[in-house]
């Protein structure tokens, strides 16, 4: 139906006849002549209509915005003072020769060039929102990433495997997608939150390297960066250490960015330990753009009469820290409070600060309502240990250190924003040496990444010493404060295994029941393997400078888990729930113990 793509007509096809389809991206009437700018997903070209064709002309003056359109001109450079060089075809215009509507519109609902459209509507008529500007763009680099990983993975002799989407339901941190059976009536499939067990037996089973491009699902609250179901790229490998696992991706991730964005990225990648990014940026996913530091004070605090800041300095699970920020003292106080009030959204109680209006007046010199409780040695100790100068202000974080942690953290990058002290360009990081267990809140152990992963320990008996030091073998890789995969070595060896489901409270039973087929698997000669998934989705949203993973999938959910474009989830009729055993309870009615 066409001979060329809209957006690929140049000075090349001069005095040549062009077939173009597209739709109608805006129709002007100058007086007699009718412009058509015709829009396909490779661009505009301006199309001229002029009454000598009476036919033709009399078909584009009916023609209006999103009508689709074929047509056949010839191609003609255009007249001096016209030329739009914004466009890859602004020094040409086709003349119309003949013109057919192959589909009517009626008026959309929004603009294609309105950036302020709500975006539940933009998701109800996804199909019209797909077509701006801005989304082809977004789809177009998707498509180009994912061919460049797999070109670079097949190069690199990797498998492309695909795994199960009905599975049976396992632990591995959020809630499961379940799938009634109706061959196995009172039984559930589950939608895999990750292919991360049936990748292990891929390796079990000699495979060596595999990856997948694979959709997950997860039934958890939603945020702009998550989604209840999402694209990773898995990978997994035998015989391969964390480094080299490390060493492969991360050399694809810089060849990535190179071939799309013609940005180099850090060679190597800088590497840091999950305890080291905890003590200076309060996340285990550090902004290392923002060049802001949290620094503790502990010491200097653990004599000091206001118990605000002594009890965490004198508590094993407490923390105190301190953010300068540089020329803060114009910080105003309905600021302060705004501050106040986010970093009570990560449990803190308060936010103390110090102004620094003079730092060689000592004590003078500060302004502040908690100047009154730190005699002067402890305020001259925190002014020297945080470097601080005339015009900064500090602020401070003190209690349970996940709390201190989580709010001063995402403080620092608050009012890194607010200040404009993020600078330019790309800050790879791989965080390592992460805690192998953590305590939850009933006080007993779970796995920081997920139970499969290796311990620092050679020995399983190594695991009871105290598993409150013990470190994985476990890897993130960060880039601009957002976590683009982590992975890790995985657990080979049965008594580990045994071992570590023993140490998070997973029974024999329970073992057994939910993860029995790997637990067998392992006694036939599992090799040693690691392996990392990086979230595709987050990694094209950082890429093409979108605000949310919403804008580069084609077909997101809201943040309440639903599809306004196809009115899902939804009710299913009477006779599909008897098919599969299923009667649904009225929501009044109280669940039973």
């Amino acid at each position: 139906m066409r001979s060329h793509y809209c957006g690929q007509v140049t000075e090349t096809q001069l005095d040549q006849e062009v077939s173009l389809c597209g739709w109608v991206n805006r129709r002007r009437d100058h007086g007699g002549v009718i412009f058509i700018d015709l829009r396909d997903r490779e661009g505009l070209v301006q199309v001229v209509f002029d009454p000598d064709r009476a036919d033709v002309f009399a078909t584009a003056e009916r023609v209006r915005n999103e009508y689709v359109l074929k047509l056949k001109g010839r191609v003609r450079s255009r007249p001096e003072g016209t030329i739009n060089d914004q466009l890859t075809t602004g020094r040409i215009e086709v003349l119309g020769l003949e013109l057919e509507v192959l589909n009517a519109a009626e008026t959309p609902p929004f603009q294609l060039d309105d950036d302020d459209v709500n975006e539940d509507i933009r998701l109800r008529y996804r199909y019209i929102d797909l077509r701006r500007d801005a989304m082809q763009q977004r789809m177009r680099m998707r498509s180009q990433v994912t061919r460049l990983m797999r070109n670079y993975l097949d190069d690199q002799g990797f498998w492309d495997i695909e795994t199960p989407m009905l599975t049976k339901a396992t632990p591995e941190g959020a809630r499961d997608y379940l799938v009634p059976s109706r061959t196995h009536p009172g039984s559930f499939f589950a939608l895999p939150q990750s292919p991360q067990l049936f990748k292990q037996l891929l390796m079990m089973s000699g495979m060596d390297r595999y990856y997948q491009i694979v959709r997950c699902f997860r039934d958890e609250d939603l945020r702009a960066d998550r989604q209840p179901e999402f694209t990773q790229l898995d990978i997994e490998t035998t015989f391969l250490d964390e480094h080299e696992v490390m060493r492969i991706t991360e050399t694809m991730m810089r060849d990535l960015f190179r071939q799309v964005l013609d940005v180099e990225l850090a060679n190597p990648f800088p590497t840091m330990s999950y305890a080291e990014a905890m003590e200076r940026y309060g996340s285990d996913k550090p902004d290392l753009r923002i060049d802001l530091e949290l620094v503790d004070l502990g010491t200097e605090m653990k004599d000091v009469e206001f118990k605000v800041f002594s009890g965490p300095a004198n508590d094993p699970d407490g923390r105190i820290v301190v953010l300068r920020v540089p020329g803060g003292t114009d910080i105003s106080r309905k600021e302060i409070d705004g501050y106040t009030d986010y970093v009570a959204r990560y449990g803190a109680k308060g936010l103390a600060w110090i102004k620094v209006n003079d730092v060689a007046a000592g004590r003078e010199g500060l302004q502040s309502p908690i100047i009154k409780f730190l005699p002067d040695d402890v305020l001259d100790a925190i002014i020297k240990k945080t470097g601080t100068q005339t015009g900064d202000i500090l602020f401070f974080g003190a209690g349970n250190a996940r709390v201190v942690n989580e709010s001063i953290g995402a403080l620092r990058i608050r009012v890194g924003h607010d200040r404009g002290l993020v600078s330019e360009g790309w800050a790879p990081l791989w965080v390592v040496d992460f805690p192998m267990f953590e305590k939850d809140g009933k006080g007993e152990w779970t796995s920081l990444h997920h139970p499969f992963t290796a311990p620092s320990a050679d020995k399983a008996a190594d695991l009871k010493t105290d598993p409150g030091k013990l470190l994985s073998r476990a890897y993130d890789m960060v880039l601009n404060g957002t976590e683009l995969g982590g992975g890790s070595v995985r657990i080979h060896k049965t008594d580990m295994q045994q071992a570590v489901f023993e140490l998070l409270g997973i029974g024999e039973d329970e073992a057994e029941d939910k993860f029995g087929f790997l637990l067998t698997a392992l006694k036939y000669g599992c090799p040693p393997h690691a392996g990392i998934a990086f979230g595709l989705d987050r990694l094209i949203m950082l890429m093409s400078g979108a605000s949310s993973i919403r804008d580069v999938m084609a077909f997101p959910k809201t943040q309440t888990a639903a599809c306004p474009l196809t009115s899902a989830p939804a009710e299913v009729s009477a006779a599909q729930l008897k098919e599969l055993n299923l009667r649904l309870r009225k929501t009044e009615e109280k669940v039973k113990d």
